[in-house]
């Protein structure tokens, strides 16, 4: 028996926001590697299309959805269509993100605040939504940024007005 029988992921669902490439496909691949069923979202159809395509030439069967994840509506759509494609979601990596080439000032608020609290209302969007326990939650490493704080605190005032 291997020791990899350990990690198994048989029969797990989960969702890898921004999956459509980088380190969220990896991700994504390591765990349907690990035996999960992989849903994934991105913001357009040509980034879908491509991503679905990668995922068939590793061999991995994966559902995408377009889904900003800024957008509470859609978010609670991708969800619930998540929940009836594959089932109900165990493990939420969010992994979604921006890259913009500008000076990190002029995009701090945005960032930092208004992403990392739509990235909170997903959690909280799922979390509400769960029929079990929370198997497995990835976190993004903004927390361990210098920033960390002044996100954890908008977690805490998030999770207050829910």
């Amino acid at each position: 028996m291997s020791i990899l029988n350990s990690f198994s992921l048989e029969g797990k669902v989960a969702l890898v926001t921004g999956g459509a490439y980088g380190i969220g496909f990896a991700i994504a691949e390591a765990y349907a590697k690990a035996g999960a069923k992989i849903a994934f979202n991105c913001r357009g159809q040509e980034h879908l299309d491509k991503a679905l395509e990668d995922y068939a030439a590793k061999g991995i069967e994966a559902k995408g959805y377009i889904c900003d994840v800024t957008n509470e509506e859609q978010v609670k759509e991708m969800v619930a269509s998540i929940e009836k494609d594959l089932g109900v979601i165990d493990i939420l990596v969010n992994n979604a993100g921006i890259i913009k080439r500008i000076p990190m000032t002029e995009e701090w608020k945005y960032i930092c605040i208004l992403k990392c609290q739509k990235m909170l209302s997903l959690c909280i969007t799922w979390e509400n939504q769960q029929k079990q326990d929370i198997s497995l939650y990835v976190m993004s490493r903004l927390l361990f940024h210098p920033a960390g704080p002044f996100i954890q605190e908008a977690a805490v005032s998030l999770q207050e007005k829910q």
